[in-house]
């Protein structure tokens, strides 16, 4: 399921709520529940959500309602995947170091012109 989360900086709650399908008091719930997120307020002490916090709450209610998850589970669950990148943007060593190796002869070949 792929919810489109409209192009702007920050969010209120209601519009968090209208985008995931998670009504305002469980959004304040899992605040306190989850250290992971927390929304700036505005000077009307307003909770302003990012886009970040927006996908972690549909990370959340995934881990919840559709997988079955426990709240400490979900803790659990966010915290190991907080450790680990997404295989696609794992690099080996040996791919970090021939990117580095190319920059430096490009360096040294920009250098010697």
């Amino acid at each position: 399921m792929s919810v489109e989360i409209p192009d702007k900086l920050f969010f209120k709650i209601g519009e968090v709520a209208s985008i995931t399908g998670v009504k305002p008091h469980v959004l304040r719930y899992w605040e306190s529940e989850f250290g992971a997120f927390s929304p700036s307020k505005s000077r009307s002490q307003q909770r302003q959500y990012q886009k970040k916090d927006i996908e972690l709450v549909l990370q959340l209610k995934d881990l919840l309602y559709n997988q079955g998850f426990t709240i400490a589970g979900a803790r659990k669950a966010l915290r190991a995947s907080k450790g680990s990148a997404p295989k696609t943007e794992q690099k080996s060593d040996r791919e970090h170091l021939l990117e580095i190796r190319t920059e430096l002869r490009n360096l040294r070949k920009r250098l010697d012109d």
